[in-house]
């Protein structure tokens, strides 16, 4: 496969994220763009009590840190199960006119002669007779069958802006703004979330999602779970097994007693013990390896650890973990300036099959109705290839919204090739602002208003049945 260079801006773009650590402050940036959600947030690092969780808290105000925490999660156990959204992020520009590919359009081939889809390739989209999807969306592609995808085919915004740093962080705050330093999930926990829970917001990619910054309640971000347990000095083994789960019986003798100390030391004692089974498929058996045990095969990839993560994440939700809003950044990077055939198949194979196998997972643990991924990129690319085999910044890209309760049809249709605008760009026919104000609404069951600014001008379109 042929080296992949990705643009400059890109790169400045990641390394300068990655330095926007809570507490590091952020490096000298580029005149006029905009901090990153979420810089200066006060992080706390957690090993929780020995369980192996990794967890970073980032908070703008008080945390009561691990004996809420531990409460939160048995309480989320036994209250009813709240919906999840899972935000995953494309990075780089991901090129939607590979996705899903208009080759029913006359201007397809003379603006990509080297770079168009071969006659019969993939599998033809059911709702617009032009687009074909990418052979490697094959996966995507399965579930779009099923009725569980939303297609959005141009989404974007109006007066596009190119740059990586700038559009993303538009997407990621949720508004035209530069100054936003809130995200839009973060928003929406800050109205619904609570002071005890962290993992009500977790980013899967071990450093924090800005569009999951709040600016009342803590987000939490870890790379993934590991294992939760108690200790004894000098204890271990068969006994130690046995010694827990006495403390739980014991507990729960004491829990209904009339002495109040002891009926507060016996609830302790139940909560931990409950945390500790619920938890115990997180433990690593060997080589850091989890011992529970999917239902599905995930695929498997020693340069991504996206299949893994979404693997956690299904045993998590499994497990009773109180998570509202995931953010996860997807296998592959997108910027494809030169030699785009190759690396973007490769990234979007991975991509969409680990999607289609957590789909699967939900499915067979009876937890599908319960979780809505979002699938976004910061923009599209130029429809015209260029001449390294690849293409550059554009503006309308693709979305999805993938899941059992999808509302599973097309969203804004394609603009076709014949009305680019005047730096040869697709033009968005559906505004992510919306998207956000739909899943808001509809799935989160929060009015828009309270949290996208100026919600009221965008059209909400139907994303959720």
């Amino acid at each position: 496969m042929a080296d992949h260079h990705h643009c400059r801006g890109f790169a400045r773009t990641e390394q300068l994220r990655s330095a926007a650590e809570a507490g590091r402050g952020l490096p000298a940036i580029e005149a006029g763009m905009p901090l990153p959600a979420g810089t200066g947030l006060d992080r706390r690092a957690f090993l929780l009590r020995g369980l192996g969780l990794g967890l970073a808290v980032y908070t703008a105000g008080r945390w009561s840190g691990i004996d809420a925490l531990e409460a939160g999660v048995a309480q989320a156990a036994s209250g009813p199960a709240a919906p999840i959204l899972l935000s995953v992020f494309l990075p780089g520009g991901v090129d939607g006119m590979s996705v899903l590919a208009p080759v029913g359009d006359p201007r397809y081939r003379k603006l990509r002669p080297k770079l168009a889809l071969g006659e019969g390739d993939g599998t033809a989209f059911s709702e617009d007779h032009r687009l074909r999807w990418h052979p490697a969306a094959a996966g995507l592609a399965q579930l779009h069958a099923e009725g569980k995808v939303t297609v959005l085919p141009a989404v974007g915004y109006d007066h596009p802006d190119q740059s990586h740093f700038t559009s993303r962080h538009y997407w990621e705050v949720g508004a035209l703004d530069a100054t936003g330093r809130t995200g839009w999930m973060g928003r929406y926990l800050d109205r619904v979330g609570t002071p005890d829970n962290p993992l009500q917001g977790l980013a899967l990619d071990g450093r924090l999602a800005p569009a999951l910054a709040s600016s009342r309640v803590p987000v939490a971000a870890i790379g993934g779970p590991s294992d939760y347990d108690f200790g004894a000095q000098g204890i271990w083994g068969d006994v130690a097994e046995q010694m827990l789960a006495a403390m739980g019986d014991i507990g729960a003798v004491h829990a209904g007693s009339g002495d109040p100390a002891l009926r507060v030391a016996g609830a302790a004692a139940v909560q931990a013990d409950r945390l500790r089974a619920q938890l115990a498929p997180f433990r690593p058996v060997h080589d850091d390896a989890p011992a529970y045990t999917s239902p599905v095969a995930y695929p498997h990839s020693s340069e991504s650890a996206f299949p893994q993560r979404l693997a956690d994440l299904a045993a998590m939700i499994a497990a009773g973990l109180p998570l509202r809003c995931v953010a996860l950044t997807a296998a592959g990077e997108y910027d494809t300036h030169d030699h785009q055939a190759d690396a973007l198949a490769s990234g979007l194979k991975l991509t969409f099959d680990s999607l289609l196998a957590f789909q699967r997972d939900l499915e067979a643990r009876g937890l599908a109705d319960r979780v809505l991924i979002h699938v976004w990129s910061e923009f599209g690319r130029r429809a015209e290839e260029n001449g390294s085999l690849g293409t550059d910044h554009g503006a309308a890209g693709v979305g999805f919204v993938v899941g059992t309760r999808a509302s599973g049809r097309m969203v804004g249709e394609f603009p076709g090739l014949g009305a680019l605008d005047k730096e040869g760009n697709l033009r968005a026919t559906s505004d992510f602002r919306g998207v956000y104000s739909a899943l808001l609404e509809q799935w989160l069951s929060t009015d828009a208003g309270l949290v996208i600014p100026d919600a009221r001008r965008v059209r909400r379109p139907h994303l959720v049945r």
